[in-house]
């Protein structure tokens, strides 16, 4: 328990220290502010006050087939449960970042299932690590929220209780 309690505090004070302060180079900057971070509470993007289910998705591939069968189990959630009684978070991380970036060729379904309420989250470190090597913060879709580490949110979201999917 104090193992868990401790690793807790070290993504509590990781998570607050990329939210509160980016260093000063261009490469480090964020294209779009970084979530606020508290493991025990939780945050989205969409109010949903009558969701009765919640899922995480995993995204670390860099492949638009996979990248299309995430969108369509995000819908097909929305379809079968309601879109008012589900919260579905899709989470892109390392090799799979790339399904977030505005160029990307999925950026119109992101759009739409961004309209019926699904979040994209987006790993602030992954872009981190991307403008290091390209020299500047890669662009995310407008409708991404940036949170300071995609695999740390995906244990966040676990822990608050949701189903997690990776397909």
């Amino acid at each position: 328990m104090k193992l868990i309690r401790a690793f807790r505090a070290a993504l509590l004070a990781l998570g607050l220290g990329l939210a509160v302060a980016a260093p000063a180079g261009a490469a480090d900057a964020p294209a779009q502010p970084v979530a606020k971070f508290d493991f025990d509470h939780p945050t989205f993007a969409h109010q949903l006050p009558f969701a009765t289910r919640q899922v995480v998705i995993q995204v670390s591939e860099n492949d638009p087939t996979y990248w299309n069968l995430v969108l369509n189990n995000a819908q097909n959630l929305l379809d079968f449960f309601g879109q008012e009684n589900i919260r579905v978070v899709v989470v892109a991380f390392g090799p799979g970042l790339p399904m977030l970036l505005k160029n990307s060729p999925v950026a119109a379904r992101i759009e739409s299932e961004n309209s019926e309420g699904v979040e994209f989250d987006a790993c602030h470190n992954t872009m981190k690590a991307m403008a290091r090597k390209i020299g500047h913060m890669p662009v995310v879709v407008p409708e991404a929220t940036v949170v300071p580490a995609g695999v740390a949110r995906i244990m966040q979201l676990e822990h608050a209780g949701f189903a997690y999917l990776r397909p």
